[in-house]
């Protein structure tokens, strides 16, 4: 079983899924910090591929993306840095980015090698649905894996129920139409969306992301999905923190974990 599949049958709330880039800090600190983060607990990693024009992300992961970049990260660099991570990692992995990098690398190339190498789901926030359902649905099942589609506060209740037909693992609860970032609390119109979402009855559970940072906004998400996504918080924390370490726990105190 897709362990994406495995970790919501077995948690159904209260998850909670955290974001960073690889190659950020540091060019090796990929491995280390998905290590770090499964041990401290982290339900879900995202591994964000870096690339130069992140169009969905807030300054905070731009900022990263750029220092990664620098750094001589590349979706060949991750693939390899992450070749014998089940060796020690159980928990569900994806790989999160943009569609330029995996069609110079190939796609069913790409997704052969995820599959090698223990990649769980794939997330594009630039793959249109009808080319996901098109060319990667059939190599996505063909290897196992999870392709996450977002949704806003904008997406039609039409397409959302088109998502939740054809996808399958979760389905990426975007809480704004904004990019990535911080804030202190969701907003009454934001709750509402959460409640209309609610009540669609969707098949798919939801993780809630962009804009949780601390307990009031991780507290939230999960009460109105599966869980929480964490992203531009940790990588201010790994910024920030002079280890992997005191950046992990500086992101779990923040959160009120």
């Amino acid at each position: 079983m897709n362990r994406i599949d495995h970790l919501f049958q077995t948690k159904p709330t209260g998850i909670l899924s955290v974001y960073f880039t690889a190659g950020y800090p540091n060019l090796g600190d990929t491995a280390e910090i998905i290590r770090t983060l499964a041990a401290r607990g982290t339900d879900l990693i995202e591994v964000g591929i870096p690339f130069s024009d992140p169009m969905a992300d807030g300054e905070t992961i731009q900022r990263s993306s750029h220092t990664a970049l620098q750094n001589g990260m590349s979706l060949r660099i991750l693939l390899n840095q992450l070749k014998d991570i089940r060796r020690d990692v159980s928990i569900p992995l994806i790989l999160m980015g943009y569609l330029n990098p995996i069609m110079q690398y190939g796609i069913e190339a790409f997704c052969k090698r995820c599959a090698e190498t223990g990649i769980d789901g794939v997330i594009l926030p630039d793959l249109p649905l009808a080319d996901y359902l098109r060319d990667y649905k059939p190599l996505a099942d063909r290897y196992g894996l999870r392709f996450i589609m977002l949704i806003t506060p904008e997406t039609s209740e039409e397409r959302i129920r088109l998502i939740d037909e054809h996808t399958d693992g979760f389905i990426y609860m975007v809480s704004t139409a904004a990019t990535t970032g911080t804030q202190e609390c969701f907003p009454d119109e934001t709750l509402r969306y959460f409640e209309r979402i609610n009540a669609m009855e969707l098949r798919n559970p939801r993780l809630i992301g962009f804009g949780i940072s601390n307990p009031q906004t991780l507290r939230a998400a999960q009460r109105h999905a599966a869980g929480a996504i964490v992203g531009s918080g940790f990588i201010q924390a790994l910024g920030h923190r002079p280890t992997i370490q005191e950046a992990v726990e500086t992101l779990f105190l923040n959160l009120g974990l």
